[in-house]
């Protein structure tokens, strides 16, 4: 008997041992493996004092049964894109999925009511959308709505005293009320997504940036315009020993902004902050990008200008010979264009700059702006992680230019490269001249 005790007690000593030992690995993992809510917490409550949300290459899922929901989009493409990511940022840190927003076909002037809506889905393409940013942000169908409980509406200020630190406030309070945790939806009204502050780095916009990707219709347009370039190219260089073997030919996009209204918008902005690199004019820019080095000439120069300038020819004149100039209609693709509203022409346009081997744009134009930032992000992921010492040993069909800004001696336009160490969108946003590498280029 005392045998088969000692047997017995010693068997569980060894059970409880070994549960001990499950237990005190559980706690291990707990310790140096938190759970999704808590490692979500512990990013939010870090990034508070700095106003950044989310740290590089950090992904913590939000929510998928809990939403956000915010007024309709509106302005230029470029800034509809601002706003649709300063959205998703925003519902990311109330930890709330993004309802599926409305952009706007048309440009936003005055006449509100005359704004053509655009479902997020009839351009880019949600589930592709969902499954790149899959961890960072979301964006959610209407249908996924319970509508068991009433929204909460908040009011985002507007004017001179909600300043970036009220709002941050506001948020930062949203979160902090746990009467609104339990509930399915809040609504932010009154005030266009675009011009709310700015609370995110640079890295962040260009992670939801980088998830767009547009709708499969779209997308064949797109590349049947560079189709078409490539293939003039390839025409004009038939002559040209240079051409070797290789079919692609490359090309050079050049966002002109000469527009009358633009002009006097950029004229005036001058004479407000004292600078004088703001505005370009047509000869000028035909003599910046004349002078950029390593162009293999003849070169197609594809022009993404304003529909009001496509009657005027005078734009494909005056150019340095060998540089051969072409628009949407000279080029032969107007009907693929005109089948389209606004939004989603502007949205052709931008990827045939961006997937130029060389881009000139002015760095006072979101739009030349945010083509400059997808192609600092391309050049990342080819592996190119020191942008600013490497500036030299970069391919030249990698490069970007600002065409407003003179880069030496030589006429040549100031290489372009977005700052990714940023911590804000400002001069994206609204523009600068600051764009050397004297400000930090470098993604390390």
């Amino acid at each position: 008997m005392g045998l088969a005790n000692w047997r017995v007690r010693s068997c569980n000593f060894q059970i409880k041992l070994i549960i001990a030992i499950v237990i005190f690995i559980l706690l291990l993992r707990a310790v140096f493996s938190p759970s999704p809510s808590f490692a979500w917490f512990q990013q939010r409550i870090s990034s508070y004092g700095a106003t950044r949300i989310t740290e590089p290459n950090l992904r913590v899922a939000v929510r998928k049964d809990k939403f956000l929901e915010v007024p309709q989009i509106v302005w230029g493409l470029n800034n509809q894109k601002i706003a649709l990511a300063r959205s998703l940022l925003t519902a990311r840190f109330l930890n709330r999925t993004l309802l599926m927003p409305s952009l706007s076909a048309s440009l936003f002037y005055k006449e509100v009511e005359l704004l053509q809506p655009m479902r997020f889905d009839k351009i880019f393409d949600l589930e592709k959308f969902n499954s790149l940013c899959d961890g960072f942000v979301q964006v959610g169908q209407y249908s996924k709505l319970s509508n068991k409980t009433d929204p909460f509406e908040m009011q985002k200020g507007s004017g001179r005293k909600w300043t970036k630190e009220r709002d941050l406030e506001q948020l930062k309070e949203l979160t902090n009320d746990k009467k609104l945790h339990d509930l399915e939806l809040v609504r932010i009204v009154g005030k266009n997504p675009f011009l709310w502050h700015d609370h995110w780095p640079v890295r962040d916009y260009a992670e939801i940036f980088g998830c767009l990707t547009l709708i499969n219709d779209i997308e064949n347009d797109v590349v049947k315009v560079i189709s078409k370039i490539r293939e003039i190219g390839i025409k004009v260089k038939t002559n040209s020993t240079n051409t070797g073997s290789n079919p692609v030919v490359p090309y050079i996009a050049v966002h002109m902004r000469i527009e009358k209204d633009w002009m006097i918008h950029c004229k005036k902005w001058e004479q407000r902050t004292g600078m004088n690199q703001i505005c370009s004019s047509k000869q000028e820019i035909l003599d910046r990008v004349s002078h950029i080095m390593g162009i293999n000439l003849p070169a197609v120069v594809y022009l993404a200008i304003a529909d009001s300038l496509l009657e005027d020819d005078s734009v494909l004149k005056g150019w340095k010979t060998g540089l051969m100039p072409y628009e949407k209609r000279r080029l032969g693709v107007w009907e693929i264009y005109k089948k389209y509203p606004y939004l989603i022409q502007s949205a052709i346009d931008f990827e045939v700059c961006s997937r130029a081997d060389i881009f000139a744009g002015n760095s006072f134009s979101t739009f030349s702006g945010l083509v400059v930032l997808s192609r600092t992000q391309r050049l990342l992921k080819l592996g190119f992680k020191d942008l600013c010492s490497n500036q030299d040993q970069l391919d030249i069909r990698f490069h970007s230019y600002a065409y407003n800004i003179l880069g030496g001696k030589t006429g040549a336009p100031k290489l372009w490269m977005t700052d990714m160490a940023d911590l804000s969108l400002q001069r994206i946003s609204y523009g600068t001249n600051n764009i050397s590498c004297d400000a930090n280029m470098s993604n390390s």
